[in-house]
């Protein structure tokens, strides 16, 4: 039911497209009809699409990983020392309130090239993964911290048998939020210039040189990538926490 529901939303959504292409905005020529941005996908082709969307695909997965590797490492050591809270949490809120772009000109300044991209796309998963895990760490249950407490387990064992597993919805729920903007932080980190190649560079260059077609394509590509990075970590979250959907088997 919720596939068809899904497909019927997708199927709504390019009709309207289609009808404000054909009508609304058919002279001023901003916005193609579907078949147009589909001829120019094709005539563009594996060999302009593939390598773009790969350096902007690596540098995701990079800033994916050590943005919610440090998320969940800073989100440990706060449980275990408690004192660091107010200190990680501030940090976390200035990096989500502080907008991408204007911090990446002085990011890539002070590291250049790739690592820009990278940094970015770190940044723009580090606060909704810390939080997440935050939220999940706490969430343990008392009789279990308690049972794990009266068979001689300390404050790792707590963690080791409980707490972690706890927190594994709530840090998945983050993930699957951090997947897209991954993707979103790693496109803004090519449009400042910081790489040859990537999605975020070919949409600027398309832009400039009045390519609609190209350009609609190119924010279909990474439309596309960011939903099935946010599909892949919620099937990976749904196998692995399978009791979060009732779905544990005894």
């Amino acid at each position: 039911m919720r596939r068809a529901q899904g497909l019927a939303g997708v199927v709504a959504l390019v009709a309207v497209w289609w009808l404000l292409a054909a009508t609304v905005f058919a002279d001023g020529g901003a916005v193609p009809t579907p078949v147009a941005v589909l001829e120019s996908m094709g005539a563009d082709g594996w060999a302009f699409y593939g390598p773009n969307a790969a350096a902007t695909l690596s540098a995701a997965v990079q800033g994916f990983l050590w943005g919610n590797g440090l998320a969940i490492g800073v989100a440990l050591l706060v449980l275990l020392v408690p004192r660091l809270e107010a200190v990680a949490t501030q940090l976390a809120v200035i990096s989500y309130c502080i907008p991408l772009l204007a911090i990446g000109p002085i990011v890539l300044v002070v590291f250049g090239g790739d690592a820009t991209v990278v940094f970015l796309a770190a940044i723009s998963v580090f606060f909704t993964t810390l939080i997440g895990a935050l939220l999940g760490l706490r969430s343990a249950d008392r009789t279990s911290l308690d049972l794990v407490t009266v068979y001689g387990g300390g404050r790792l064992a707590r963690l080791r048998y409980v707490q972690i597993i706890s927190a594994l919805p709530s840090t998945f729920a983050g993930l699957k939020i951090s997947a897209p903007s991954a993707l979103l932080g790693a496109i803004i980190g090519e449009y400042l210039g910081s790489n040859d190649q990537g999605l975020g560079v070919s949409l600027m260059i398309s832009q400039q040189q009045f390519q609609v077609p190209r350009t609609w394509g190119l924010a279909l590509v990474s439309g596309l990538i960011a939903g099935l990075g946010y599909a892949l970590v919620a099937l990976v979250a749904r196998v692995v926490t399978p009791w979060s959907r009732g779905e544990a088997t005894s």
